[in-house]
């Protein structure tokens, strides 16, 4: 079991609850956020392991996210999570420790949680 904590911030509820059930069931303890705006709150209640996240949402992106993180000085791995096309150069523009180019795999996002988690 890993009881991890893993916070999964993305505005399809879908995914969200597709992630939050997989990550669950592979034993990690998981919270979702809908955009930035709500991530951020969820982090100070209670400060999650890793964070998958999404780049375009409404309210605050990802970008902003990152970059509110970067202000509080809150480190935390990050795996972003979003389009094919632009995953790899998204998650660099805001050091991301990993992505995943929607649409995913769930072995290969499992994967990279547990590499991270690690």
């Amino acid at each position: 079991m890993h009881r991890l904590s893993v916070l999964v911030v993305d505005d399809d509820p879908s995914i969200r609850r597709m992630v939050s059930e997989v990550l669950d069931l592979e034993g990690y303890s998981v919270a979702t956020a809908a955009n930035g705006v709500e991530a951020l709150r969820s982090i100070e209640e209670q400060r999650p392991s890793l964070v998958l996240l999404d780049m375009r949402m409404p309210l605050m992106d990802g970008w902003g996210f990152a970059r509110e993180l970067k202000t509080r000085g809150v480190k935390l791995p990050i795996l972003v999570m979003t389009a094919a096309g632009s995953a790899r150069a998204w998650a660099a523009e805001i050091n991301a420790d990993a992505y995943v180019a929607k649409p995913f795999d769930l072995a290969d996002l499992v994967a990279a949680v547990e590499r991270l988690a690690a």
